[in-house]
Parts: structure tokens; C-alpha cells; sequence
């Protein structure tokens, strides 16, 4: 068959098809067959909704046909002849779009679009309304099928104030997938999304996320908040999130709280103030796909299974306080019963899996205080079937604005190790002095002189390295508080807050100088490598002893580097979090913390081992 005839087969087939379906039965076959047909799905109810919406019941609603076979008197005629192009669709109710993820309704008299979930559809995850309109009677006076392809839908809608007003529209998009795309025209300056939300969550990928509970704010019903790209909101329940992200812009994001209610306080609306920019939603729904511990006393010092398990694999995370900070952790897949952090010690890794099963081990380094709220961002041996909020941020805001935001290359830890793996396993300043050791022991130093110089190369570098990092401390809250000082003088309102920033960031420069001595110089590190390397060249009764002289003041100044690491870290990254927290009551503050936190995770990016359990 020449490909001309083919086509015009294949046409002549379609048009067999669209009239055997309008004869046979008018609309009632043609809507089955397009219903198989498409992913994404639009409905006209007939009749506006009114008072109580049920999204079960359909009764007259009417499937609206992809744009092809609009015309339903001559649907082979709409195929072929042009003068048919371009009619719109004749609505006579209210419009419903869904796919497989989400049904989401359009209703007129309320002025309101509520999004539900096709995994539970008697409660709505999502109502918005236009934030002019908050608060006011209103009404959609306008909604038209921009886009109905069966793979994707697009609606333009208008809303009105119902005491007058300017009209303000947007158009809303959907897809295959979770998620909803509203994009505001220049009239409508942001939305306002209700969603019974327990907990709010600013993720970060370099330090630690912001966790807003409602609860510890009894005194506000409004909090500004940090808008950097990317939201969470863990629905009520515990089986449903809220994924929330934007392009770069000047966005601005309040959330305002409910009223004391049975079970705890929520978040009852989150709004957003668009900058002319689209806004991209989308619904995760599993059984436990977050889950709230209360923190025990009785947990203390005993592993704890949880009446929880993980519903699939992913990067799951807890926030438990270590050394007073909100610190990210990891759950990892089997107990460890010893790891070592260079602020506070040894301890029990406190949080892991055992198969499906989550256990706790807390103690009094990480005690057992409040809630550990347990939630996922990125993926970790997924489910291709199942999405998470990475997913959906690199789907909606693209590779460019996603590589920034996620920092992969800055997630990657630095390293100490001069020569990889080829030199000391343990390439620090107690590990390479516990290497060579046995050599002085056995009075092998000057035969393994290779292998000494090597190990005291090694350790000097580690040194090197450390030194290196203190430094950029300083330099950050040197830096830092000059910042604060220039805004506190263009801000004067801000000045509490401002002063709370700067007291946090001073503790770098405290801490720096209560271990200055103890860390030492660079030039004292060469010297004692000089020293160390001067046993090698012969062969002497004292060497052991003045070895063992020599490693103790390599560790003394090792352990004191490692402590300043450390606490440096967690001091930046108790900064981080508290700018995020402390912004809260005043609206100008907002920027500023969003400036202070870009400062702090520039610092923080490819952190040493010595520093955190990196969320890296």
C-alpha cells in the first residue's frame, strides 16, 4: 500500500468508527470510547454544583469529547471540514477534569476549585480560590476548554467577586501525572490553597529542612516563611503530602493557621503571592506516607520498633535534636551500634530499618524530646510507579533550576584523604599515629622509613585540610555579621531579629577562640612533622619514647581540630535554621533570612566528614 492510500485508510477508518458510534447510540457510545481512549478526562455536570459537592456522584454529568470529535451531530464532518475548527464547547454545568491521580472540579457558584484525590475521594487535598477573593463571595463567571487532547487538559478560568470587582483569571493544566499547573494572569496576584496541613515543611538538600508545626506557635495565626522553590505540606492523616514548587522569582508564601481544633492545631491555608509566575501542585497519597513519633521517655537507651512501617523505599528522614540543633537523619537500613561524631562522642546511630520496620535508639546525646516527624524527599530503590517530591520538582521547574536547588555537586563530601585510598585508611591525626605505632614498637622505624613519611605526609595534609575549613568559618561570620550590621542600619525595625542572627553567628568566632590555642598553627604541625620524620634516619633506644611524646600532641591537636569542625558546622547550620524560624512574625524579615540561609548553605556545601551525619 503507497503511502498516500494508508493515510487515507487510516482516515477513512476513523470516520467509520465516529459515525458507527453516533448512530448507534448518540453520546452514550461515544463518550465509552473516548473514556478508553484518554489518561486526562473533562466533564460537564449539566448542572452547577450547589451547596455540598460529592465527587462519586456523576449522575447526568456528561464526558466532553477531545477537541476531534467536538461536533456531535457530524463528528466525520468535524474531521475534514475547516469551517467546524476552533468552535468551543457549549457548557452547560460546571467543568471537571481527572485522570487517574486527581479529580478536580470547577465550581461556579462558589467562585472555588477543589482538587480531590482519586485514592480517597470523600474528603478534598486541595481547595484555591484567587487571594483577592479570600474571604469574599464569589463566583467562576467564566471557564473554557483552552486544550482537551485526552493526554492533557487546559482550562481558562475567570473569577469575580460577587459585590463587583475586576475580573481576575488564570489558566489551569493538567497532565497524565499528580500534578496541576496554575498559572495566574497579570491581574491575579497569587492564590490561596486550603488543605488541612499538620505539618509544613521547607525541605533543603545542603543542612537540615524546616519543620513549621503549628502547635508551637500559640500566640500567631499567620507565619511568613521562606519560599525557596520547593514546599511540603503532610495532610492530616498521616496517607497524603502536598508538593508545592515555583520558578525563581519573588515569590512570597504565608501560612496561616486554624483555630485550636480536637487533635492539634493545622495549618489551614497556605498563601502564595505569585510574582506572575505559574505554580505547580501535586498530591501523594500511600498508607503511612509520613508518620508522627512521640518521643518518650521511656525510649531512652533501648531500641524501639514503632508502630510504623514504610510503605515503599525511599530516602526516608527523620529531625531528632543533636548537641540542641534540629539535625537531619537519615534512616539507614540495618542497626549500627557504634558511630562517633567529633562534637559529642560515641553513641548508637539513632534511627534505622529492619526490613519494613523502623526502630529508634535514643540516649542522652540524642534524647528522646518531642516529635520525630518521618516523611521522604528523593528516592532511594523506588518504585518507578511511585513519584516523590523530587520528582515532581525536576518535572515542573526543569534541569536548570533543579541542579541548583538539589546541589548535587556540593553534596559530595570533601576529602582528607591525601592520597585516596592508597595512603592511611584512617587518614587522621589518631589514625595515622595508631598506624605507625607498631613500627616504632617493634624498632622498625628506620626500615620502614618509606612507609612513616608516607603516614606523616598523610596526617600533615589532614591537618592542612582542617585548618583550611576553621578558616572559612571565620571568614562566613566575619562576613555574616558585617551583612547584619549594614541591614540593621537600612532596618531598623528589624533590629531584634537581626540581633538574634548575630548572636548565633558570634559563637563561630567564640568558639574559634576558646580552641585557638589548642588547635595550634600550620607552621606547628610542619614542625612536629620535621620531628616525627627525624626518627627515621637512625636507629635509637629513645625513639619510642619521644614517638609517643610527639603522637599525643598530633591527637591533642587533631581532636581539638575535629571539635572545631564540628562545631562550627553546627553552628552554621543552627543559623541556617533559625533565620527560617525567627522570620516568622514580620514580613520583611522574610527576605532577609532567605539571604542569611543563600550565605549559610554557600558555607555549608561540601561539608568534611568530621562535621555532620550529612542529609548529603
Amino acid at each position: 500500500m503507497m503511502p498516500e492510500q494508508s493515510i487515507n485508510f487510516r482516515l477513512s477508518v476513523w470516520k467509520t468508527v465516529v459515525i458507527l458510534l453516533v448512530v448507534t447510540s448518540p453520546g452514550l457510545l461515544m463518550a465509552r470510547a473516548t473514556e478508553r481512549m484518554t489518561s486526562t478526562q473533562v466533564w460537564d455536570t449539566v448542572s452547577p454544583f450547589v451547596n455540598k459537592v460529592d465527587v462519586r456522584d456523576r449522575t447526568n454529568w456528561r464526558l466532553v469529547p477531545p477537541n476531534l470529535l467536538m461536533l456531535e451531530s457530524d463528528p466525520a464532518a468535524a474531521m475534514s471540514d475547516p469551517s467546524y475548527y476552533g468552535r468551543e464547547y457549549s457548557l452547560q454545568g460546571d467543568l471537571v477534569v481527572e485522570n487517574e491521580y486527581v479529580t478536580t472540579m470547577f465550581c461556579s457558584k462558589t467562585g472555588k476549585v477543589v482538587s480531590y484525590s482519586k485514592a480517597d475521594s470523600k474528603e478534598y487535598r486541595m481547595q484555591f480560590v484567587p487571594l483577592q477573593l479570600k474571604g469574599k463571595a464569589a463566583n467562576i463567571t467564566h471557564c473554557r476548554i483552552l486544550r482537551n487532547t485526552g493526554d492533557e487538559a487546559a482550562l481558562g478560568v475567570s473569577f469575580s467577586g460577587k459585590e463587583g470587582g475586576q475580573d481576575l483569571s488564570a489558566t489551569f493544566s493538567f497532565s497524565r501525572k499528580e500534578i496541576i499547573e496554575i498559572r495566574p494572569d497579570e491581574n491575579m496576584k497569587g492564590i490561596s490553597l486550603v488543605s488541612p496541613i499538620e505539618y509544613g515543611v521547607v525541605p533543603s538538600f545542603i543542612g537540615d529542612d524546616l519543620i513549621y508545626d503549628p502547635k508551637e506557635y500559640p500566640s500567631t495565626n499567620r507565619l511568613y516563611i521562606p519560599s525557596e522553590n520547593l514546599f511540603l505540606g503532610l495532610l492530616k492523616g498521616g496517607n497524603s503530602m502536598l508538593v508545592m514548587t515555583w520558578p525563581e522569582g519573588k515569590q512570597e508564601m504565608r501560612l496561616i493557621l486554624a483555630n485550636e481544633e480536637q487533635g492539634g492545631r493545622l495549618i489551614a491555608s497556605v498563601d502564595f503571592e505569585n510574582d506572575g509566575k505559574s505554580i505547580y501542585l501535586g498530591v501523594l497519597d500511600a498508607p503511612g506516607i509520613w508518620h508522627k513519633e512521640e518521643l518518650k521517655s521511656s525510649y531512652l537507651e533501648k531500641d524501639v520498633a514503632i508502630n510504623w512501617k514504610r510503605p515503599f523505599p525511599a530516602r526516608w528522614v527523620t529531625q531528632l535534636c543533636e548537641d540542641g540543633v534540629k539535625t537531619t537523619f537519615r534512616f539507614r537500613e540495618s542497626k549500627q551500634k557504634r558511630i562517633w561524631r567529633a562534637i559529642i562522642g560515641a553513641y548508637v546511630y539513632p534511627v534505622w530499618f529492619n526490613d519494613e520496620n523502623a526502630f529508634y535508639h535514643l540516649g542522652k546525646k540524642i534524647p528522646p524530646e518531642g516529635d520525630s516527624v518521618i516523611y521522604f524527599l528523593e528516592r532511594k530503590g523506588t518504585p518507578a510507579s511511585v513519584s516523590t517530591p523530587v520528582d515532581i520538582m525536576k518535572e515542573t521547574l526543569g534541569g536548570q533550576t533543579c541542579y541548583a536547588i538539589l546541589d548535587v555537586a556540593a553534596r559530595k563530601l570533601r576529602t582528607h584523604h591525601r592520597r585516596g585510598s592508597v595512603g592511611i585508611r584512617r587518614a587522621a591525626t589518631c589514625g595515622c599515629t595508631a598506624a605507625m605505632q607498631p613500627l616504632f614498637k617493634a624498632g622498625k622505624e628506620v626500615e620502614r622509613k618509606e612507609y612513616i613519611e608516607g603516614a606523616v605526609d598523610d596526617v600533615l595534609y589532614f591537618v592542612t585540610q582542617h585548618v583550611k575549613r576553621i578558616n572559612e568559618y571565620q571568614d562566613f561570620a566575619h562576613n555574616m555579621i558585617n551583612f547584619l550590621n549594614l541591614t540593621r542600619k537600612a532596618k531598623p525595625d528589624l533590629e531584634p531579629f537581626l540581633n538574634d542572627m548575630e548572636t548565633i553567628t558570634q559563637q563561630i568566632l567564640q568558639e574559634y577562640s576558646r580552641q585557638k590555642k589548642n588547635i595550634k598553627t600550620l607552621e606547628f604541625a610542619h614542625g612536629l612533622a620535621q620531628k616525627t620524620k627525624a626518627l627515621t634516619e637512625k636507629k635509637d633506644p629513645k625513639s619510642l619514647s619521644t614517638y609517643l611524646g610527639l603522637g599525643g600532641k598530633w591527637r591533642d591537636m587533631g581532636g581539638a581540630q575535629d571539635y572545631l569542625v564540628g562545631k562550627c558546622h553546627s553552628i552554621s547550620r543552627k543559623l541556617f535554621q533559625e533565620a527560617g524560624y525567627r522570620c516568622v512574625n514580620q514580613a520583611q524579615a522574610v527576605k532577609i533570612a532567605e539571604e542569611i540561609r543563600r550565605r549559610c548553605r554557600r558555607c555549608l556545601r561540601n561539608a568534611d566528614g568530621y562535621e555532620i551525619w550529612p542529609n548529603y
